[in-house]
């Protein structure tokens, strides 16, 4: 067995495919199948299901894959240790973002990121702050910004607080309120309101401002992305709450101060084992040492 079959293998788990598998992999089909089989021969297990139309891995293929994954991974985590002792950062850097993050201008980080390490692969993903904890914890993530509601620790990982931000209700021009410079929350509690999915933390650090100022208020659309929610705000369909940072870049929409505001703690987290030389030079881009 060796590093080579474990990447055929994953190639394929991950295309579905074995001509799509040794595209990826630079190869002709004919050498792909034929290492694989030869695994297969040596684990004495069929790892994939073959026919015309589809592939799919067998219950020993999908117990064999996530171990190859790790293994890839560890030869690769390898390979850039070394690198790093001459003073070359390469390798993998997966990071995640919560679609409204406005304490760090990701873009131009990334961008100068990439001018400085060209030699790494950059991943990015947008989802929810209790997912983006998640997959840092399990390590499918080296690093990643979120929003946490006051008073929240995330668990599991390192982090450090980057910003405060209060939320601003977002609203059509023509709203009825879009000319007041400031309002309480108590004023909002007849409109129809666009928000993050209940039991998001997104979500909750709306929830309990009303809670606290013991308004109630109608949430019939619940979306995940905020570029969604603005597009919606736009078409009149109701108004949003969203983070004061966040709201500049937006167009075609009125934000309004509120008295009794929800606040948000932007924060990133990061693995709590020594991160690779490639995430090391993430955090140090973003002042936060490991």
């Amino acid at each position: 067995m060796d590093l080579q079959q474990m990447r055929y293998v994953v190639a394929v788990a991950d295309t579905g495919s074995f001509t799509r598998a040794a595209e990826r992999c630079l190869v002709v089909q004919s050498a792909l199948s034929h290492q694989i089989a030869k695994l297969e021969r040596e684990l004495g297990a069929r790892l994939f299901d073959r026919t015309s139309r589809m592939v799919r891995l067998t219950p020993a293929g999908a117990a064999f894959l996530p171990a190859a994954r790790q293994a890839l991974d560890a030869a690769e985590r390898a390979r850039a240790e070394v690198a790093a002792v001459t003073g070359e950062i390469r390798g993998n850097l997966a990071i995640g973002a919560i679609p409204t993050v406005a304490a760090v201008d990701l873009p131009n980080v990334l961008k100068e990121y990439h001018r400085r390490h060209p030699r790494v692969r950059i991943s990015l993903r947008t989802m929810a702050s209790e997912v983006l904890v998640e997959q840092v914890r399990d390590g499918t993530l080296d690093a990643a910004l979120l929003g946490l509601l006051p008073g929240m620790e995330p668990r599991g990982v390192r982090h450090r607080r980057l910003a405060h931000d209060n939320l601003v209700a977002v609203v059509h021009p023509e709203h009825p309120l879009a000319g007041e410079p400031e309002v309480e929350l108590r004023r909002l509690a007849d409109e129809t309101f666009i928000d993050f999915p209940s039991g998001t933390v997104g979500r909750a650090q709306s929830d309990a401002a009303f809670a606290a100022s013991d308004v109630r208020r109608e949430v019939p659309f619940e979306v995940s992305a905020g570029e969604l929610m603005v597009r919606m705000v736009r078409s009149g369909l109701g108004i949003a709450m969203l983070p004061a940072a966040f709201t500049p870049q937006l167009d075609g929409v009125r934000t309004i101060c509120v008295k009794d505001a929800p606040a948000r703690i932007e924060v990133l987290v990061w693995s709590r084992f020594t991160p690779s030389p490639a995430a090391t030079a993430f955090l140090e881009a973003l002042g936060c040492a490991p």
